[in-house]
């Protein structure tokens, strides 16, 4: 089929269904949803059978859903209305939830129901969720309406109208969520229920608060050990916070101060210097974390939106540099569970005194994490991705030596959507060795995302493993235990050890740097402020005001409906 996607942005889960559509042989095009006349001329120049909305943030034009099908991805079981659906789940302690996918119509989320899907509900962030149960449902709901098209179109089948008073309809009309509903009480909320507040509003718009004085959105929570008066400050937790519930405490990672930069989420101690004064609280949570189980060591690093500042990359090189002195055999970066990593720390960059010089100490401490990785030759490195990577992210799993892959993570390995940045991670090294010089040309220049199996396909990942987050994670368990003890484990590191060694006769890993960096200084310091222009709009959220061409495929010159299918 030839469907056009209608979307506010090109975001995680437009981005999976754009891949699983494509693999299933489905042509799609993108267009972002600016205003009514460019989507009624989208449709006109792309003429596509079905016009899926995975991310809209307000209606589409009556002149469109009247003349086709249009369907509707709402994050809501079967009559749940409204903006705020996963907000709504969340705050009220909902324990299943789900996805419904529904037609057009003049009313809005009011339409006949395509497909619909549940999920049990976790105590987790709204992003994490989204990313995650509501993107599988996503999926399933629109592989089922698919599946119905051709039934559809033969009259055998159509889609339920929501009718009040239906056994089916849970769900009810709620207005936008606001900070009214989120506002916490430190005195007489507890912990569960300051989780859910902040979880609900995790990653936009944060729960309004006060910190010194300063109105400030909190964001990016967990519940840690603590005992204190309630709304007491306790401490720092590297560069959170840790402040107490009535009965027990939450570490606070990231804060936007209202009035500064608003957009800009920042560690805390970034936002408010003064929480850097206060005393170390012990038994707080650690983005890092280190394990080792039967001759593997694995390393957890789960970055707030898999972004890696300068600081971040140097801890995570100095507990990989400990990982390389155990007796194991194995080390594992297992990343996070919401991502894998999305390379350097945009937030933190646009906050810097000096973007260009923060951009390029961070680009050195991501080179010489990946570096370390790349010249490890006392183990056989994995890179375990059970969530989504990007830009140096995606290249920082390539350094290890196999990178395994759950089905349905989506990769983007490119960085031109940030302005034409060059990027380094020693990606002129690791991407063509694994898919050849032409094809890495081909994915850098395209900028368009690789679902798991294309990436497996074509060797820029070792293997697509089928299987859920959980599943996934004992699964890797099992293959590196397999690793470390095969009986061949010292061939296949004197193997590695005499490839490196080749590699590095014929080019020097530090000219690989040196040539990328000197791309990536123009970048920085250059006269084109490309890269800059496009790191603040990024950050600060700007509207967009076209589609990219890569993605509005209808919009190429010389794009035309073939002739047989407009008669």
């Amino acid at each position: 089929m030839r469907i056009l996607f209608l979307t506010h942005a090109f975001n995680s889960l437009t981005q999976r269904l754009y891949m699983e559509l494509r693999t299933s042989g489905h042509e799609v095009s993108v267009e972002f949803d600016i205003s009514d006349a460019v989507t009624e001329e989208a449709v006109e120049l792309f003429r596509p059978q079905l016009i899926l909305a995975p991310f809209l943030k307000r209606a589409i034009p009556e002149s469109v859903w009247r003349a086709q099908v249009c369907l509707i991805l709402h994050p809501g079981i079967v009559g749940d209305r409204g903006p705020s659906a996963l907000d709504w789940a969340i705050l009220n302690g909902e324990t299943e939830w789900g996805v419904t996918l529904l037609q057009a119509e003049a009313e809005m989320d009011a339409g006949p129901i395509w497909a619909t899907q549940s999920f049990p509900m976790r105590v987790a962030r709204k992003s994490s969720l989204y990313r995650n149960e509501v993107t599988e449902a996503a999926v399933a709901v629109v592989r089922t309406a698919l599946e119905r098209w051709p039934d559809y179109l033969a009259g055998r089948w159509r889609p339920r109208p929501l009718k009040p008073g239906d056994s089916a309809v849970r769900g009810q009309l709620r207005p936008p969520m606001t900070q009214r509903e989120r506002t916490i009480d430190w005195a007489q909320d507890d912990t569960a229920t300051v989780l859910a507040k902040l979880n609900s509003a995790d990653g936009f718009p944060g729960v309004l608060d006060e910190l010194f004085g300063q109105p400030c959105y909190l964001h990016n929570a967990h519940a840690v050990p603590g005992s204190a008066p309630p709304g007491l400050l306790l401490g720092r937790s590297g560069e959170g916070m840790v402040r107490a519930c009535r009965d027990g405490a939450v570490k606070i990672g990231h804060v936007r101060r209202k009035q500064d930069a608003p957009t800009i989420k920042l560690p805390a101690v970034l936002a408010f210097p003064e929480i850097a004064l206060l005393p170390e609280w012990p038994g707080a949570a650690d983005d890092i974390r280190y394990e080792e189980c039967d001759g593997v060591g694995y390393l957890h690093f789960d970055f707030y939106n898999g972004a890696m500042g300068t600081d971040a990359c140097q801890r995570l090189l100095a507990a990989y540099a400990s990982a390389t002195q155990r007796p194991t055999r194995v080390i594992v970066l297992m990343g996070g569970a919401d991502f894998f990593s999305n390379g350097l720390d945009l937030n933190r960059i646009d906050a810097a005194a000096s973007p260009p010089d923060e951009s390029w100490r961070n680009i050195h401490a991501m080179d010489e994490l990946c570096r370390a990785i790349i010249e490890t030759l006392g183990h056989l490195t994995v890179s375990a991705l059970r969530a989504n990577a990007g830009a140096g992210g995606a290249f920082l799993a390539l350094a290890a030596d196999f990178v395994w892959v759950r089905q349905g993570v989506i990769l983007n390995p490119h960085y031109k959507n940030m302005g034409n940045l060059y990027g380094s991670e020693f990606w002129t090294y690791l991407l063509p060795r694994r898919v050849g010089e032409d094809r890495a040309r081909r994915i850098m220049q395209h900028r368009l995302p690789l679902g798991g199996v294309e990436a497996a396909t074509m060797g820029f990942v070792d293997d697509c493993i089928d299987a859920s987050p959980v599943s996934f994670e004992a699964d890797i368990r099992l293959r590196a235990g397999q690793l470390a003890a095969a009986a061949d484990y010292a061939e296949q590191l004197a193997a590695k050890r005499r490839r490196r060694a080749e590699d590095e006769a014929a080019k020097p890993l530090a000219t690989y740097q040196a040539e990328e960096l000197d791309h990536m200084k123009r970048n920085f310091y250059g006269f084109d402020p490309s890269y800059h222009v496009a790191r603040h709009h990024f950050v600060d959220k700007t509207p967009h005001s076209w589609t990219p061409r890569h993605l509005a495929r209808h919009r190429e010159l010389g794009w035309r409906v073939p002739v047989e299918e407009t008669a």
